[in-house]
């Protein structure tokens, strides 16, 4: 046993001089790590994040822009289902790494699973009655519920130049309406009255509905994620491992309770030439949600939090021109006016983000950190 500990604790020389000396130890030598070139390349990390997105945005339209399309909630448990299995399947390759399921942590998380079934089902009932470009533009102002619900929640600020980017949000989604509504009745000779443009402007008003609806519930469930999340110490994974593997059962029991499985329902929902590529589109938007996870985290990884954030508002542009490419979507110069209108808001946002991280000239607050309700609902809970 001593002898072990006097090898461990042993101190190599080199050889012992004529005078007494001992020569230097020998060097250690280094092996080498050679990288990934292409794991660690920045460019190829930030197109695939955009790549990913791109791709689930468009294969969702593409599902349910489906004439007859109407299993939104039997499209969100497939996609869950395949979300689940992927990480899984790379959880046991060695791939990547997560928490076991866990009873405790499920009942803690369930909530926050609600509010994201609300949220993605909102998103695609609004994306069924919308355009992508203007779906991208509206969402926009979930960044403003959120930023607001910071100040009241967290004690967050928002600085002058965010407010400038919340103003320019509006204004987007103003002219993104205009456009629609004006591309909708030039397209049956501009009467308003007639049935064709009546049906056209009501389909456009529940896009609207159900897109205010969705920027709530986005805010929601990121600002209850948030709070939550303090709780469980979740890493990335955690959370979609979780959030999906919540969602499916109420996913299925909404399917099943709330939407039309009748032959005749499913035969105009899956026509039989397109049925298999119909399924097949399903499973890639399931697959596209993990990619959109993974290339997030690698694009922070090898670049920084700041060009991630850029990323995401640059990301706007793509993603609406994708609508404008892949669907009939009006190319007027209003609509074009109102993607770049929201795209610079976005560039705006990130930058007042990034000074306001970096204490900059924009870092003084223009509104209250704190509403004085929750600061007086504070004040009480420390007395």
């Amino acid at each position: 046993m001593a002898d072990n500990k006097k090898d461990e604790y042993a101190v190599e020389m080199g050889d012992r001089q004529p005078d007494g000396h001992f020569e230097a130890a020998p060097k250690p030598v280094q092996v080498p790590v050679h990288s990934n070139p292409i794991t660690n390349n920045p460019a190829i990390s930030i197109l695939a994040y955009c790549g990913s997105s791109i791709l689930m945005t468009v294969t969702n339209k593409y599902v349910l822009s489906g004439t007859n399309f109407n299993l939104n909630f039997f499209l969100l448990a497939i996609q869950s289902v395949v979300c689940i299995v992927a990480i899984q399947t790379c959880k046991l390759a060695g791939v990547i790494t997560f928490r076991d399921f866990n009873t405790d942590e499920a009942r803690k998380w369930f909530p926050i699973s609600l509010l994201l079934i609300g949220m993605i089902y909102t998103s695609t009932k609004a994306l069924q009655y919308l355009s992508i470009p203007v779906y991208t533009i509206f969402k926009n102002l979930t960044i403003i519920l959120i930023a607001y619900g910071e100040v009241l929640w967290f004690g967050g600020s928002v600085t002058s130049m965010a407010l400038l980017s919340f103003g320019l949000m509006v204004v987007s989604s103003v002219i993104a309406a205009w456009a629609d509504i004006q591309h909708a009745l030039s397209s049956y000779g501009g009467e308003a009255l007639s049935a064709e443009a009546s049906a056209k402007i009501a389909t456009l008003n529940s896009g609207y509905i159900w897109m205010m609806l969705n920027c709530f519930c986005s805010a929601a469930y990121v600002l209850g994620m948030r709070k939550r999340i303090k709780l469980t110490n979740f890493r990335d994974f955690d959370t979609m491992y979780y959030n999906n593997l919540l969602s499916i059962p109420v996913l299925l029991l909404c399917s099943l309770f709330m939407e039309n499985w009748s032959s005749a329902n499913l035969a105009l929902n899956f026509p039989p030439e397109n049925r298999n590529y119909y399924i097949f589109v399903m499973i890639v938007s399931g697959l596209s949600s993990v990619f959109i996870s993974y290339t997030s985290a690698w694009c922070v990884r090898i670049t920084s939090s700041t060009t991630y954030s850029m990323v995401g508002a640059l990301n706007k542009l793509p993603i609406a021109v994708s609508g404008l490419v892949f669907f009939d979507a009006p190319v007027t110069l209003a609509s074009v006016s109102a993607i770049f209108v929201g795209f610079v808001s976005g560039i705006v946002y990130a930058v007042a983000k990034i000074w306001q991280g970096k204490g900059g000239p924009q870092q003084k607050s223009v509104l209250p950190t704190m509403s004085a309700s929750v600061q007086s609902m504070r004040d009480s809970l420390k007395s």
